[in-house]
């Protein structure tokens, strides 16, 4: 099946976007309270919170959506090939998932405790067995989850506003671990707090099993396809998302950070599609051709570059590596982002033009003929 260049160009935008998320966690050694929501330094106090506030309104969460809205049409892709080719669906793509758990499991207590990996398996095998339904099913499975998610995160977010000022607990000892710790130290730390670091995977699931079966439905009705009834469809989202969402992510401007969990779980898949639509239309019209080719290579290596990009980050920010963290300036922050942007592009465009995968990609392919379809060694890659 030829790639559609399109998703690997989105695709590499939401692996470096989710980076530019990221980086403030990396940066200040996990504390979250510095990241989002602290209310002692609001926005307006300085320059430098300024710049992170803009900084977290233009990434936090989009891209992250964007990601798993992607795996929904990789799937409906896979989807399509089965039926094509006459095998069970789901079938080996179980097998798949259950690869992508124990990657992420494995990326959680190596590298970051905030790995999405874990959250993506589970949807997934949720989602494998909705998504050859009738499409009258999709779309009941896709208002139950997110009426489900809508409720639990306006839930929170309202006794939050009662809490004003409130701060995650904890955080001190987090940030002395990844200040001074050994590795093994912050492995043997992921391990022991497990359900405290996975409780947001859980938590969002409902939100990845409506953003899946959007992703599928969005492959199913052609929003991807290289026509004009694709790129007219695009067009109106990005209309409507940016017009719907950039009001919505302005929220997390609210003082003592009460509508942060608001914006990045509900807001933020809003201005989503509105990014959608705008980079279709820069790769349509041409707009930094050479760069959206980067781009478009570290999605065709979205798993390396993703696990790339936060060992990375682990060895320059935290205290067994160049003890770049603490409290540095968001400038400061947002130049080595940009800095790993560009090793990204250099490693994935360099490593492209010897072999046709990542290496992540590489041994996913290899590892994915499970122990019951080695006979008919089909690609069941995600």
């Amino acid at each position: 099946m030829k790639r559609i260049a399109l998703l690997d160009i989105l695709r590499g935008f939401a692996i470096i976007g989710t980076l530019g998320t990221n980086i403030w966690i990396f940066a200040y050694l996990g504390d979250l309270n510095l990241v989002f929501g602290n209310a002692l330094e609001p926005w307006w106090s300085s320059g430098d919170r300024l710049l992170q506030t803009i900084m977290l309104i233009l990434v936090n969460g989009k891209f992250l959506g964007m990601l798993t809205l992607l795996f929904g049409a990789g799937m409906e892709l896979k989807r399509q090939k089965a039926v094509r080719e006459g095998y069970t669906w789901p079938g080996v793509y179980i097998w798949s998932c259950a690869l992508l758990l124990l990657d992420g499991l494995l990326h959680y207590i190596l590298v970051m405790e905030y790995d999405v990996l874990m959250s993506y398996a589970i949807t997934g095998m949720i989602v494998s067995l909705i998504i050859h339904r009738s499409r009258r099913f999709i779309l009941v499975m896709m208002w139950l989850a997110g009426s489900i998610h809508v409720i639990g995160v306006t839930g929170i977010t309202a006794l939050l506003a009662f809490e004003s000022g409130a701060a995650l607990n904890g955080m001190d000892t987090i940030t002395q671990l990844y200040a001074a710790g050994t590795w093994w130290e912050q492995v043997m730390f992921r391990l022991n707090h497990f359900g405290f670091f996975r409780a947001e995977s859980i938590a969002i699931i409902p939100l990845n099993v409506f953003l899946f079966l959007l992703g599928a439905m969005f492959m199913r009705t052609g929003v991807f396809s290289n026509d004009e009834s694709g790129r007219l469809k695009r067009r109106k989202l990005m209309i409507a998302g940016l017009g719907i969402g950039i009001p919505l992510n302005l929220l997390l401007l609210i003082p003592g950070g009460i509508m942060d969990l608001w914006v990045r779980y509900i807001s933020a898949p809003v201005l989503t599609l509105g990014y959608l639509g705008i980079i279709a239309y820069g790769m349509e019209k041409g707009i930094f051709d050479r760069l959206f080719q980067r781009f478009g290579e570290i999605g065709k290596m979205a798993l390396s570059c993703y696990i790339l990009q936060n060992i990375i980050a682990s060895i320059l920010f935290y205290g067994w590596g160049l003890r770049f963290g603490g409290r540095p300036s968001s400038l400061y922050i947002l130049l080595i982002w940009a800095g790993i942007c560009l090793l990204l592009m250099i490693f994935s465009h360099l490593w492209l033009r010897f072999y046709p995968l990542g290496p992540v990609e590489w041994l996913w392919r290899k590892l994915s003929i499970s122990p019951v379809s080695k006979v008919t060694s089909r690609d069941t890659s995600i």
